[in-house]
């Protein structure tokens, strides 16, 4: 996947960042009233996505990943510090900060990718 250094929203963290708002839509020729409940986005709020946050990644041959075992250190293609890559059904929609809450751990968003135009 490759982003282009326009698509993304710099932060600088002085402050905090809005909600993104999503608007409403119809399909071409289709009213409100003949959709009923699913004219706005309320229909897909119980729609189920895979949301993930990567700390890095890394490449190796099999041997080497065969040879993994517990007390490995497997090092990542990040420095400490770097903003971790938020995947929505892996496409790449934000970067943050990871964060801890109460012994577990969250994402801060620092940075929101703009859609595919």
């Amino acid at each position: 996947m490759t982003i282009d250094p326009h698509d993304i929203i710099p932060s600088d963290g002085s402050e905090p960042q809005p909600a993104p708002d999503f608007q409403d839509f119809e399909l071409p020729g289709s009213t409100p009233e003949a959709h009923g409940a699913t004219a706005g986005l309320e229909a897909v709020h119980d729609v189920k996505v895979k949301v993930q946050a990567v700390l890095g990644r890394a490449r190796m041959p099999i041997g080497d990943l065969l040879a993994l075992s517990s007390g490995t250190v497997l090092e990542l293609d990040r420095r400490v510090g770097e903003p971790v890559d938020i995947f929505v059904n892996d496409r790449l929609i934000a970067r943050g900060e990871v964060v801890l809450i109460d012994n577990a751990l969250g994402v801060t968003l620092t940075e929101i990718v703009r859609p595919d135009r």
